[in-house]
């Protein structure tokens, strides 16, 4: 089974998608064997898109594995730079799937708990409406971040006291 020769558009566009992907499969020494092949068609099954890197071959060794592997898996190259083989092989569409169930709806908040237009939603804040702003910050605790000054806050046992500062009044 053939199949159709790429567009230069797609081949552009899988050359494009190819470039971020890392190398799945490698050819060694041993060459082109059953296993490597088989490696490739699952590669090619979960992907459709894959590189695969050559090791140790003459760039005529290189274009005849290119050849091979395309003609045994139904692949098409996309692209052949160096020790790198691109390769694209597209996944057959399943046939129509039908959904097990529907999906879930959550479940909606009771009508208690929304807020009425113009007021705060007390349910939904972290903190007890009654604590005071510097509260809800030390809520937090002490390796948090506070939301003014982007400083850590530290422990009220490890702050030193500093003697008060003197002023200079001129005479």
């Amino acid at each position: 089974m053939t199949m159709p020769e790429l567009t230069p558009e797609l081949r552009r566009e899988l050359r494009a998608r190819a470039h971020a992907l890392s190398p799945v499969v490698s050819i060694a020494s041993k060459g082109l064997s059953a296993a490597v092949l088989k490696e490739i068609d699952r590669s090619l099954q979960a992907h459709e898109l894959i590189k695969v890197r050559i090791y140790g071959a003459e760039r005529d060794d290189r274009e005849r594995y290119l050849e091979e592997i395309c003609t045994a898996l139904s692949a098409q190259p996309v692209q052949h730079i160096g020790n790198i083989l691109v390769l694209f092989r597209e996944r057959p569409q399943p046939d129509a799937v039908v959904p097990k169930s529907p999906p879930k709806v959550p479940a909606r908040t009771p009508a208690r708990t929304q807020a009425r237009p113009g007021t705060k939603n007390l349910a939904r804040s972290r903190t007890p409406a009654t604590a005071t702003p510097t509260a809800r910050r030390s809520a937090s605790g002490p390796n948090q971040r506070t939301a003014r000054s982007g400083m850590r806050a530290e422990p009220a046992s490890t702050r030193t006291a500093q003697p008060p500062r003197r002023r200079l009044v001129k005479k």
